[in-house]
């Protein structure tokens, strides 16, 4: 019996259904990443449920996605890249189509669970086949489709689940998922090449466990340690303890073991250690702005939910022209073209920390298409330095690693983030009150206070929201500050890699 054909040797127009179908299938998981954000309020008011206990919701989901996504090479090399790619995309759209339906907080956990577990190699698998499905040489140009994913699917998720949970209720923005996750299921029932046989593949108990305790533990703590005061609460404490140790575990059972869970040899490759340290910091940058305007511009400056969604999807408008910029831009030697785009990001970056409470609306859909310009320039020349030096056959391991890191890396910042917000808004806040006394004889001087005034109980509330908001701003232009030292520090790491080879 014959084996069958690789995606490389199958025809143009089926490698391009091929890529078609498998680029549908990771924007519709990529847009459930940060859906249910927009979500919380109405949800919350549903299963009457306190904001701690909804926002399991979200954290379970990014918990299931962690754990499930190392073992990608593992799925494929048990049971083959068609079987897990079609078995994901439907229990994904399954599981999306339950979470509309839920009635009960249980039932949508439970559901945004199998919702993050399933989906979880579908993007690591999917940016293989895309690499398989052309030539070494059309890497950029196909890292570049598959880029935009990665991209605007956090960015219509939030946006379009918005309106259509504002329109009707929040189970319309699962509900928009389900047909566009059946047709990519059919297309790629009818598009992949049926699997190779697939030996025998034990799967390494000891390091698998070890490792997803060690992710488990740490996503606890990103995901609670700002609601727990961080290490003031035993819990943070005792789940950084055991992350610590479960990776040392998985650390040295890898090192030693003879068919260890993830191959750590990976590492022996310059430019693909480069590029996971490259890819954490690059998820770092990437959804922090997405996730930091939208609560300053509301809460502090007052913007609408239509003008803020409009601000998001600038970004979109961004990406989609750093995309573009990438088929010239990827002809380059892929370092020069990651100093490019992270380049920018210093650029935007600096420009967030000029930003106050009366910036206008034109100035920040400026930024958003500039933050959006920089993530999609550098997304191309990352991927195709990172994986350079690998065989195919080492790609869907090698690409769960780095799809992991780049979440890792977004939850990690965006936690540091709003630590750091709130951290400078208490002290800030503190500091200024200080000066808000009736014996500060510069309070007494017209001129000074305008039309603030001490006199009455109003007046005094009044001075204390406009305080409470400046402090907050500090905090914001803090946050800001690290996300463009990031940027500063990726454009150096960049620089150490091998050029790529053709």
């Amino acid at each position: 019996m014959a084996e069958p054909p690789a995606i490389l040797d199958l025809p143009l127009g089926r490698r391009l259904f091929i890529m078609a179908a498998v680029v549908l299938a990771s924007t519709l998981y990529a847009t459930t990443l940060l859906v249910a954000s927009t979500l919380l309020p109405q949800m919350q008011g549903s299963f009457a449920a306190t904001a701690d206990e909804i926002a399991w919701t979200t954290t379970f989901n990014i918990l299931a996605t962690a754990i499930v996504t190392p073992t990608t090479g593992f799925l494929v090399a048990r049971y083959g890249r068609r079987r897990v790619m079609l078995g994901s995309v439907a229990l994904f759209t399954l599981a999306t189509y339950l979470c509309g339906q839920a009635e009960s907080l249980e039932a949508i956990v439970a559901w945004r669970i199998l919702q993050g577990g399933a989906g979880a190699p579908v993007v690591p698998l999917a940016n293989a086949m895309v690499l398989d499905s052309f030539p070494r040489r059309r890497a950029g140009l196909v890292s570049s489709i598959f880029g935009m994913t990665v991209v605007l699917g956090p960015v219509i998720g939030p946006a379009l689940g918005g309106v259509l949970a504002e329109m009707y209720n929040w189970r319309w923005a699962f509900y928009m998922i389900v047909p566009a996750g059946i047709v990519a299921w059919v297309g790629l029932r009818f598009a992949l090449p049926p699997d190779r046989p697939a030996a025998r593949t034990p799967l390494d108990w000891l390091g698998f466990l070890s490792l997803s305790v060690a992710i488990a533990s740490l996503q606890l703590v990103l995901s609670r340690g700002q609601r727990l005061d961080w290490y003031e609460s035993p819990e943070i404490v005792i789940e950084t303890c055991v992350a610590g140790l479960a990776f040392w575990v998985f650390l040295a059972h890898s090192l030693t073991a003879r068919q260890p869970f993830l191959d750590l040899r990976l590492l022996l490759d310059r430019n693909y250690a480069l590029g996971l340290a490259l890819v954490f910091l690059y998820g770092m940058v990437n959804f922090t702005p997405t996730v930091l305007l939208p609560s300053l511009l509301q809460q502090h400056a007052g913007y609408p939910d239509s003008i803020i969604g409009m601000i998001t999807g600038y970004r979109g408008i961004g990406g989609t022209i750093g995309f573009g910029a990438t088929l010239l831009i990827g002809r380059w030697d892929p370092r020069i073209g990651m100093s490019i785009g992270f380049g920018i990001l210093v650029v935007q970056g600096v420009w967030l920390t000029q930003l106050d409470l009366n910036t206008g609306v034109d100035v920040l859909l400026a930024n958003a298409v500039l933050q959006g310009v920089g993530v999609g320039v550098v997304w191309v020349p990352l991927t195709v330095m990172t994986f350079s030096g690998l065989e195919n056959r080492q790609l869907a391991e090698a690409m769960s690693l780095f799809h992991l890191l780049r979440n890792i890396g977004s939850s990690l910042f965006i936690s540091l983030s709003v630590t750091e917000i709130l951290r400078s808004t208490t002290m800030n806040y503190s500091r200024m009150t200080e000066m808000i006394s009736p014996y500060n004889e510069v309070l007494g001087v017209p001129a000074v206070m305008g039309g603030w005034t001490l006199d009455t109980l109003a007046g005094l509330s009044r001075l204390g929201r406009e305080i409470e908001r400046q402090a907050a701003m500090i905090g914001y232009v803090n946050a800001f500050g690290m996300y463009t030292t990031a940027c500063v520090v990726a454009i150096g790491l960049g620089l150490l890699g091998r050029k790529a080879r053709r």
